[in-house]
């Protein structure tokens, strides 16, 4: 493994529910043995951002706050996945945009892009949902699709 592989994180995409919560202890463990850092991602979707924009004078105290929650879920799902110690090594960041655009674009930095089959949708029994299509049809890297049944990892 050249350094430049070590150096790039593996990035993990986080919606809060229990598929990414499953792929972030999954992503938690990859990067421990490849010792490298993780990297927490959320993202603000744009139907979110948009409605707070349209507010007048709110712009930076809704956008704060929608900020504020998306930090609180990561939080929460760190707590989920590391019950324990959580691993050294973690970046947490949040974004504004799409979801899957967002990973999709972040993913060029990544030695591996880790997401859970499904994310808050999960309609109509798909084996798998949109953000996770998006990434695995157009990662930068390699993308690991994990399950709720990860946790025996």
């Amino acid at each position: 493994m050249s350094a430049e592989t070590v150096a790039k994180p593996v990035i993990v995409g986080v919606d809060g529910s229990e598929f990414s919560s499953a792929a972030l202890r999954y992503a938690g463990k990859l990067a421990a043995r490849l010792g490298t850092r993780l990297e927490v991602i959320t993202c603000v979707g744009m139907p979110d951002y948009l409605v707070t924009s349209r507010l007048e004078g709110a712009d930076r105290q809704f956008t704060a706050r929608l900020e504020d929650a998306a930090e609180r879920l990561v939080d929460n799902a760190l707590g989920r996945a590391f019950p324990g110690e959580r691993p050294e090594n973690v970046d947490v960041s949040v974004k504004f945009g799409p979801p899957g655009k967002v990973l999709v674009d972040e993913s060029r930095r990544a030695q591996m892009l880790v997401v859970g089959r499904h994310g808050e949708g999960g309609l109509l029994k798909q084996s798998m949902g949109s953000v996770t299509k998006a990434c695995a049809a157009h990662s930068a890297c390699p993308v690991l699709l994990v399950g709720q049944e990860a946790d025996a990892v």
